[in-house]
C-alpha cells in the first residue's frame, strides 16, 4: 500500500463513502417504489458519470449528494451525507448545506424536504442552524463510529496530531475484505435506517391532500431593506395587503436591533 499524506483523512473519507453507498442502497428502492427516480450522479456529454450539480436561479452550481425526482424530472427531496471528525469544520459544512438547499428550493418549488445525514462530531449550534433552515437531520455520532470500527479491530480514537495511530488504523481498514467494509456501512446506518425510510416515504406519499400551510409576503424597498409578513391563509394575506398603506408596509421602526437600548 502506497504512503499517503494524511491517513486519518483518508480513513474518514473511506468511512464516509461506505455510509453514502449504504444510503443509496436503502433509499433507491424506496424512491422507485413511489414511481420516482433516485439520482446520485450527473452525466457528461460523453455519457460518463460526474458529480451531481444542481443550479439555482442565478446559475450557481451546487454539488449535492443525491436527489429524488418525479416522472417530470422535478426534484422532490434533496439529500446530503456529511462527515466531520473535528468540530472546527462544523460551521462551514452546515452553512454550505443551508445556503445550497435554500437557493435550490427557491428555484425548484417542487422540493418537499431537505435531508442531511450527519456523521461524526457535529456541534449543537451547527445542528440548530440546520434545523432553522428546515433541514431534517439524522445523526451518526463520533462514538457510534468508534464503537463500530472497534468491532473490526480499528482504533478511531486518536489525537488530532497522532499520525502513527492514524496510519495504523488506516492499514487495518485496508486489510478488511469487501464484505467486512459493507458490514461497517450497514452497522453505521442501523440506528437511523428505519427513521430515514419513514421520512422519505412520508415525503413521497401522494395520498396526502395538498393544501396551503402558510403565505408569506416579502416587501423590499428601493434602499434594499426587506420586511416579511406571514399569514395562515391566502385571504388573510390579501386582506392585509389591500388595507395596509405603503407607509405601513415600509415602516422599519419595529425591526430587530443588534444592540439593546440602554436604560
Amino acid at each position: 500500500m502506497a504512503d499517503i499524506a494524511n491517513p486519518g483523512s483518508a480513513l474518514g473519507e473511506a468511512i464516509g463513502a461506505l455510509l453514502e453507498e449504504e444510503i443509496h442502497r436503502i433509499l433507491k428502492p424506496l424512491a422507485e417504489a413511489s414511481n420516482c427516480v433516485y439520482v446520485s450522479t450527473g452525466t457528461s456529454h460523453t455519457g460518463k458519470s460526474t458529480k451531481l450539480i444542481l443550479e439555482d436561479s442565478d446559475g450557481n452550481g451546487y454539488n449535492v449528494d443525491s436527489v429524488i425526482i418525479n416522472h417530470r424530472f422535478q426534484p422532490l427531496v434533496l439529500i446530503e451525507s456529511k462527515y466531520i471528525r473535528y468540530k472546527k469544520h462544523n460551521r462551514d459544512k452546515a452553512s454550505w448545506v443551508c445556503t445550497a438547499h435554500t437557493k435550490l428550493r427557491e428555484r425548484y418549488g417542487t422540493v418537499r424536504k431537505s435531508i442531511a445525514i450527519l456523521m461524526g462530531s457535529w456541534s449543537r449550534p451547527s445542528k440548530r442552524l440546520l434545523h432553522s433552515f428546515e433541514v431534517e437531520l439524522f445523526e451518526i455520532t463520533f462514538d457510534d463510529i468508534c464503537n463500530v470500527l472497534a468491532e473490526f479491530g480499528i482504533n478511531y480514537r486518536w489525537a488530532e496530531k497522532d499520525r502513527a495511530q492514524a496510519e495504523a488504523s488506516w492499514q487495518k481498514f485496508n486489510a478488511l475484505s469487501a464484505a467486512q467494509r459493507q458490514q461497517i456501512g450497514r452497522k453505521l446506518i442501523a440506528g437511523i435506517r428505519d427513521a430515514l425510510r419513514a421520512s422519505l416515504q412520508s415525503a413521497l406519499d401522494e395520498s396526502v391532500p395538498r393544501k396551503i400551510k402558510l403565505v408569506k409576503a416579502i416587501i423590499r424597498s428601493n434602499r434594499g431593506e426587506t420586511k416579511s409578513f406571514v399569514f395562515d391563509d391566502v385571504q388573510s394575506a390579501v386582506t392585509f395587503l389591500q388595507s395596509a398603506s405603503e407607509e405601513r408596509l415600509l415602516d422599519m421602526t419595529d425591526s430587530p436591533t443588534v444592540l439593546k437600548a440602554s436604560r
